[in-house]
């Protein structure tokens, strides 16, 4: 699946979201509130990165850590839509950045 493709799913699950959000509350989540959420995934996140480096014990860590992971993604995802980023764009260009300065 290409970038566009995964942006795109990303885009629809969180429409989901919202419809599920404004049946529960009568709004959606904000934009602040979309980043709080990816803060806690990121907080999860990094307690997988002490399981895997042995500092703690999750069962299953593995497989928490490919979610976790794809949480994130879904996350930064949908961040870069919320925000009217390109971010297909934006990562190919930092990437020529980082290259070119370790030159």
């Amino acid at each position: 699946m290409d970038f566009s493709k995964i942006s795109e799913r990303a885009v629809e699950v969180r429409a989901a979201f919202a419809t599920a959000e404004r049946r529960k509350s009568g709004r959606e989540w904000t934009r602040e509130e979309l980043m709080q959420g990816f803060v806690g995934d990121v907080g999860d996140l990094m307690k997988l990165v002490m399981a895997k480096a042995g500092a703690r014990h999750i069962d299953d860590m593995d497989k928490k850590l490919a979610h976790e992971l794809s949480d994130c993604l879904w996350s930064v995802l949908v961040l870069a839509k919320a925000y009217d980023i390109d971010l297909e764009k934006e990562f190919l260009k930092t990437m020529d950045e980082l290259e070119t300065k370790l030159r």
